[in-house]
């Protein structure tokens, strides 16, 4: 097997416009290898659009792209033996079973996984004697998750993976997740499924009509995030000495001027030392979540 670089995926200035219309624009991205990355956004963000510019299905309209340090247009057939990919719109053969699928896809890699296929079936509940014209859509969603992950990729590509799963499938999808990163390898999870993404991902990019606006830790863009906080004191306090501290967008004071409700981003160790200036008869504060924080960046103000 080829070494592996230090990154899995670089793209630079990837671009690609349908006529007029962009779908992503000048992307700037790395992903590092043994990492779960969440790419998030809307439908018609340009998440789809990346992926399959990034797996050559699309060309650029500018910009390039490299996977494990191969040319994503050149090298194409090359990294697509490295990669397990699921697309959102993952279309079946109607009359073939799901275990002849597999084996289809097996056969067409080169490597047989047969036993790997049924294992993760098993795990997923599925049955894989049934034509795939036959299976829900939560069980075709299976098909296409033991096809991704059957032949032990070293880069996971996952548009959407979790649609149409109920509840504890999804629950295994995320152990299979913790698995493929503990083994070292790679994931690029697309997803507007903010809590799933804030359960598995390493890092996140955030996708807004088409650029990356976003790129870093789940802990690091929480703490860009406006957080609220609540505090009772013993006595009244002037809310204008706390509005004026690094951080804090605004300190509204309750009615009898014991009170603070404050919103504020970043470190708030200032905010805790002039609060303990005062009795402190309560305190609370709440933590933005991811859904909190990408609806900020998706906020007209």
């Amino acid at each position: 097997m080829p070494p592996v670089p230090s990154s899995a995926i670089v793209a630079e200035g990837l671009t690609k416009y349908y006529g007029k219309t962009p779908g992503i624009v000048d992307l700037d991205l790395e992903v590092r290898t043994g990492e779960v990355f969440g790419f998030l956004g809307p439908n018609g963000a340009g998440k789809s659009t990346t992926i399959r510019t990034l797996l050559d299905f699309l060309h650029p309209s500018s910009g390039s792209a490299r996977i494990f340090g191969l040319d994503s247009h050149r090298d194409s057939l090359a990294i697509r033996r490295r990669v397990g990919y699921l697309p959102a719109d993952l279309a079946l053969y109607p009359e073939l079973t799901g275990r002849e699928l597999l084996h289809y896809f097996g056969a067409l890699r080169g490597s047989p996984t047969d036993g790997r296929a049924d294992a993760l079936a098993e795990r997923l509940g599925l049955d894989l004697d049934r034509r795939n014209g036959e299976y829900s859509s939560g069980n075709r969603q299976k098909v296409g998750i033991v096809q991704a992950f059957m032949h032990e990729p070293e880069l996971l590509i996952l548009d959407e993976p979790t649609s149409g799963l109920d509840p504890l499938v999804q629950q295994e999808f995320h152990r299979l997740i913790d698995e493929v990163r503990d083994a070292g390898r790679t994931v690029f999870l697309s997803s507007h499924v903010l809590p799933e993404v804030e359960r598995l991902a390493d890092r996140v990019g955030i996708v807004r009509e088409s650029r990356l606006v976003a790129v870093d830790t789940v802990e690091a863009i929480k703490q860009k995030a406006l957080r609220r906080i609540e505090i009772r004191f013993g006595e009244i306090v002037d809310a204008a000495r706390f509005a004026e501290l690094p951080g804090v967008r605004s300190a509204e004071p309750t009615p009898d001027g014991r009170g603070l409700t404050i919103l504020a981003t970043g470190e708030i160790d200032g905010l805790l030392r002039m609060a303990s200036a005062h009795t402190i008869e309560d305190l609370r504060t709440h933590e933005a979540d991811l859904e909190q924080v990408f609806l900020a960046y998706y906020h007209d103000g």
